[in-house]
């Protein structure tokens, strides 16, 4: 199937964003789907500054998918450590609940949601509050996987962009945050190829299920569609 690129300028996804919103009767909520490494979290922080830079007042917020990992303790009991990241390595349960009720708690009511620090590699509990927020933007992995518990999670979102990375540009991120993490350069190289491209792989099937899949090339968004599907671009316009 033929494919072109349309340049997304940041402006345009945040008026796209802003308007949806406007015509929501409760809190809507943004899922950025993509693999590890893509630049999912600063497309999110992008979008959040924007929208409440526009507003003069924080009417949007991130709500990491990260907040949901497993405690280091629980997985080293299980085995699982060096797998973390992994998609059996999260509280899915507790992400789709706390899901559920970011999307349907009246604007107003006080909606924790955990965080998660690079810095000890540990889920922090009600890193962020929820309150008057009208836009919430979740980002993570596996937002569009349809197997198991995570299949859940759709039907919580009210669109979903995915974040597309060529591979060689993962492995290249992934090895240095990696690095940067602690981890020795040998190290880092097993937990790449022995997980994270894994889960690349896992998660770039799910790219089919999402609103709109995006590129970043120098700086900018573009937006990758099929040619019999433009009659859907004055969406985006």
């Amino acid at each position: 199937m033929t494919r072109t690129s349309v340049e997304m300028p940041l402006r345009s996804l945040v008026e796209h964003l802003r308007i949806r919103a406007a015509g929501c009767a409760r809190r809507y909520v943004l899922g950025i789907a993509g693999p590890p490494g893509a630049g999912k979290s600063t497309l999110a922080k992008a979008i959040r500054d924007d929208l409440n830079n526009r507003s003069g007042t924080p009417i949007a917020e991130i709500a990491p998918m990260d907040g949901f990992h497993l405690s280091n303790a629980e997985l080293r009991v299980t085995g699982n450590l060096e797998r973390k990241g992994e998609p059996h390595t999260f509280d899915v349960a507790a992400f789709v609940e706390t899901l559920r009720r970011l999307r349907d708690t009246p604007l107003g009511e006080p909606v924790p949601w955990p965080t998660f620090d690079r810095a000890i590699e540990e889920p922090t509990p009600a890193g962020v509050v929820f309150d008057r927020q009208e836009i919430a933007i979740t980002e993570g992995n596996y937002l569009l996987l349809s197997d198991g518990a995570w299949s859940g999670a759709r039907e919580f979102l009210d669109e979903v962009w995915y974040l597309d990375v060529a591979r060689e540009v993962i492995e290249q991120r992934l090895l240095r945050r990696h690095i940067r993490g602690g981890r020795t350069p040998d190290a880092a190289k097993i937990k790449v190829y022995d997980s994270d491209l894994r889960n690349a792989d896992l998660i770039a099937d799910t790219r089919l299920r999402a609103d709109l899949v995006l590129r970043q090339r120098g700086g900018r968004y573009y937006a990758t569609e099929d040619v019999e599907r433009r009659v859907a671009e004055s969406r985006w316009r």
